[in-house]
């Protein structure tokens, strides 16, 4: 297998609701595996995500877990999740999923550079670019 570089998102106890919503939006097939999975003494962490994948018909790769207590959780603050391409309506509509619930801070339109590109944040606090390349151009 050739190396790939995916985003690993930490949450604050919503980890599966994070990649059931990123699965409805983006399609793919998921796997979600609990702390109880793997620490019979787990507790009150035994329903919260130890890992969780999400492969997507796209290529698309995002793994997640909720944050263990005694960590620390802060999301959005160093990491931007980023898709860019030339799949003109695919691309469109993630936006229009991923965005529901969530605050965009730059709309989806035509940039200086030729390519409509926009961001936000998606309900779960993780900021998010799309960029559509333009014609002739490449993402």
């Amino acid at each position: 297998m050739a190396s790939t570089l995916n985003p690993y998102l930490n949450f604050d106890a919503n980890a599966r609701e994070a990649m059931e919503f990123y699965q409805s939006v983006l399609g793919g097939d998921s796997v979600i595996n609990t702390f109880g999975e793997y620490m019979p003494d787990a507790g009150d962490i035994a329903d919260r995500v130890m890992h969780a994948s999400l492969q997507t018909e796209a290529g698309y790769t995002i793994f997640a877990s909720d944050t263990p207590p005694g960590m620390q959780s802060t999301p959005g603050t160093s990491i931007t999740v980023s898709i860019s391409g030339d799949e003109t309506e695919r691309l469109r509509g993630y936006w229009a999923g991923l965005t529901e619930g969530g605050t965009i801070e730059m709309p989806l339109e035509m940039q200086m550079w030729g390519d409509e590109y926009g961001s936000f944040t998606d309900r779960f606090g993780i900021p998010w670019m799309v960029n559509i390349a333009g014609p002739g151009q490449q993402g």
